[in-house]
């Protein structure tokens, strides 16, 4: 068994507050926190996602679709879709990111 904090994991190459919490074999897991009115511009993961969102609401969009998600619902993208996050509350935007490999 391994316990660890949240700022101590190693933070996302990216210019985010995200921490990298787990790589494992199949899948990564990481923890996104976006202040309110920030922005992750649209981008394409080759791999199926799931967002479950922490704390706060953002619009997720991608080119067909931009829907409001909150506290407590999770969303799997399929991979290939490009989809973006917008926080649009006045919140921090916390969720967490579990990547297929």
């Amino acid at each position: 068994m391994k316990i660890n904090r949240l700022h101590d994991a190693p933070h996302v190459p990216y210019d985010l507050d995200g921490h990298i919490l787990g790589q494992f074999q199949a899948f990564d897991v990481v923890h996104l926190n976006l202040k309110p009115g920030e922005k992750i511009e649209k981008h394409i993961n080759p791999k199926d996602v799931l967002f479950f969102v922490i704390n706060g609401k953002a619009m997720l969009e991608t080119d067909t679709e931009r829907v409001l998600i909150t506290k407590d619902q999770y969303i799997h993208v399929e991979g290939g879709i490009n989809r973006g996050f917008e926080n649009i509350s006045i919140a921090p935007f916390k969720v967490l990111v579990i990547k297929s490999k």
